[in-house]
């Protein structure tokens, strides 16, 4: 018999609600996102995004049922983001999957939201009735069908707030191989996109006038940083630009952004995918994956590819889509917490610094 889980998502500056069938096909994904009121001011504002979230959570939960084509009888748990993230937003998504659970008597799970980020590999599209997770020819275009991601594997989890290395031992048993020291992978995009100039968000901004520009025109730092030699560092390549473009203007040097986008870049997207693959290969896996909204870069996808099949490995990711914050993630992470027989109570409460693996 299949288990529906109804996953929402309020982290950050996305209300979403999906419905999820026995942690792998999406039946409904509905996504509310706020950039447009955000890129206003240059960045998510807490406090706006927290509102957005009460006007749209009950609308945007509803879509997700309808278009589903479902009742809450056929819900069997409600799964929600209880952190990381912004306190004030994760609050209105816990409080109102508390409610309903509370309401519909329905079984809650809470799912850490970067565990939901790696959980986006195991979705299936059922209207597309394809895998989404595993590269094609195109990299950045639809996966090609298959049905076969499953752990042991090395995830890469890059994001705005978020930048490790992790070993997936099972569906819900993580160990962190390598992390950030300072900025997150998506963060050092947002700085450097308004330092050239693109404006908020960064990453795709970025992503695209790179394409126009030389990725070996500049020399920026590649830095390892820590005890393990999987650990990152971004301030300083971060930095590294900002240097440039001040040195430039002082010497009213004319700026080609392009090839500071591809520069910068392709600095960054070397480290990630070096210090991935090298924790693949020492630990013995087979598989590597992308999660998180920096997964949807198009250079990391295709580099990672390539580097990957050069050492004999293969390489999963989610379909665009469900690299950036949505409920089909959280959705298919709370099945698996369900099916272990984990259940949250009433007293779930928002952990904006939650840690993988913490319960």
């Amino acid at each position: 018999m299949s288990v529906n889980i109804l996953g929402i998502e309020t982290s950050c500056d996305e209300t979403a609600a999906a419905v999820v069938r026995d942690g792998r096909e999406v039946v409904s994904n509905v996504i509310y996102t706020q950039i447009p009121t955000h890129t206003l001011y240059g960045g998510v504002v807490p406090e706006i995004a927290s509102r957005e979230h009460v006007l749209k959570i009950n609308q945007v939960i509803k879509k997700a049922l309808i278009d589903a084509e479902m009742t809450w009888e056929d819900i069997d748990a409600i799964a929600v983001t209880y952190g990381p993230g912004l306190v004030g937003p994760l609050l209105i998504g816990v409080s109102t999957a508390k409610a309903l659970a509370y309401a519909k008597n329905i079984p809650l799970v809470g799912v850490n939201h970067i565990e939901g980020h790696i959980s986006a590999n195991y979705l299936y599209d059922v209207q597309k009735g394809t895998d989404l997770s595993a590269i094609g020819t195109d990299p950045v275009a639809h996966a090609v069908p298959t049905k076969h991601v499953a752990p042991p594997y090395m995830c890469l989890v890059a994001s705005g707030g978020h930048s490790h290395i992790v070993r997936v031992d099972d569906y819900t048993e993580y160990t962190i191989i390598g992390r950030t020291h300072d900025d997150a992978a998506g963060e050092a995009f947002d700085k450097v996109a308004r330092a050239i100039g693109l404006g908020y968000p960064g990453g795709p901004k970025v992503d695209k006038l790179a394409r126009e520009g030389n990725p070996e025109a500049i020399e920026f730092p590649r830095a390892s940083v820590g005890d393990s030699p999987y650990d990152f560092s971004f301030s300083g390549i971060k930095s590294a630009v900002l240097n440039y473009l001040n040195g430039a203007e002082m010497k009213h040097i004319e700026v080609n952004k392009a090839d500071v986008a591809a520069s910068f870049q392709m600095a960054v997207i070397d480290v990630l995918a070096n210090h991935t693959i090298q924790a693949a290969l020492d630990y013995e896996m087979k598989t590597v994956a992308l999660a998180g909204g920096v997964a949807a870069n198009s250079l990391l996808r295709e580099t990672m590819k390539e580097r990957a099949e050069a050492k004999g490995l293969t390489l999963h990711c989610p379909e665009l889509i469900y690299c950036t914050d949505n409920g089909a993630m959280i959705a298919a992470a709370g099945y698996h917490e369900f099916m272990a027989g984990r259940r949250a109570d009433l007293y779930l409460n928002a952990i904006p610094n939650l840690k993988i693996g913490e319960r």
